[in-house]
């Protein structure tokens, strides 16, 4: 009868250990997923308000009609310059640098530092915005405005 027990002490013991694995698996993914849909949510947030710029007079602090000027200062953001650089802003979810600025369009780039450095495009244009693929070190290049 002792010897019994002893095997389903360690029987018990090894599946509370897989199923732990298990759990902590499947929490660093959910983990991993919130921070990807986090950062796809501020480029959005970005996009808006830099549409908002874009259509806003320029008598009226806006863009007037071009991203020309576009920086983090322009519009409402919930971050913070990175060392004044007006291009670049980070907030908790991410680091954030806009590019490529033209008059119709620019391209805002988010970053995650994680272990695989998670990076998302969009490219921003005055009816809408692009998001790209997550890409892992470097960020695709978000598909063209329509």
């Amino acid at each position: 009868m002792g010897q019994q027990q002893l095997l389903l002490v360690i029987l018990v013991t090894i599946i509370v250990g897989i199923a732990a694995v298990v759990a902590l698996n499947t929490f660093s993914a959910a983990a991993d997923a919130a921070s990807r849909d986090a950062l796809q949510l501020d480029l959005a947030l970005v996009a808006s308000s830099a549409q908002g710029y874009y259509f806003r007079p320029a008598m009226l602090g806006g863009g007037g009609r071009t991203f020309q000027d576009i920086d983090f200062t322009k519009f409402n953001f919930s971050g913070r310059v990175v060392d004044g650089n007006v291009l670049e802003a980070s907030n908790e979810n991410g680091v954030y640098i806009i590019s490529a600025i033209q008059p119709g369009e620019f391209i805002v780039t988010g970053s995650i530092q994680d272990s695989r450095n998670t990076m998302v495009s969009a490219r921003v244009c005055p009816n809408g915005f692009r998001l790209g693929t997550i890409g892992y070190e470097a960020a695709p290049e978000p598909p063209a405005c329509m």
